[in-house]
């Protein structure tokens, strides 16, 4: 992988050893004039991206003004969500926009899935490392 960063796995709960280290993304997102820095977890089983409600709402998104929705499974099936968009800044990397199912959800984790983070990002995992690398998708020359 060319120009990758490399991270590190981060530990979730230390009872359960190295079980609990999972791959935690840093990076930025930015909409219109509100930026806020998290982690969110790289989960290649996860079919869209996925924003809590509380970071929505700390990027000042107005669920109001959402007009479009979208039907989660799995464990968030019982919420709404509405589809938003932000600019997202990893490491040294360019901007990129990401969609973002925005679910109304109070106790998920921000989530990278393959619509469309993994459609931006090429991804190895060293799991024996507890290492991943990432870097920007390449680009047909």
């Amino acid at each position: 992988m060319r120009n990758a960063q490399r991270y590190s796995f981060l530990e979730g709960d230390p009872t359960l050893g190295e079980a609990s280290f999972r791959p935690y993304l840093p990076f930025t997102l930015l909409y219109q004039q509100s930026s806020i820095t998290a982690s969110a977890l790289l989960d290649t089983g996860a079919s869209v991206n996925v924003l809590p409600y509380s970071i929505g709402v700390e990027l000042r998104y107005d669920w109001q003004r959402q007009t479009t929705a979208l039907s989660l499974t799995g464990n968030l099936a019982q919420y709404e969500a509405r589809v938003v968009l932000a600019q997202a800044v990893v490491g040294q990397f360019e901007p990129v926009q990401l969609v973002f199912a925005w679910t109304q959800a109070t106790n998920v984790p921000l989530i990278l899935g393959q619509v469309n983070f993994f459609m931006e990002f090429d991804v190895c995992f060293y799991r024996s490392q507890l290492e991943f690398a990432v870097s920007p998708k390449a680009l047909s020359e």
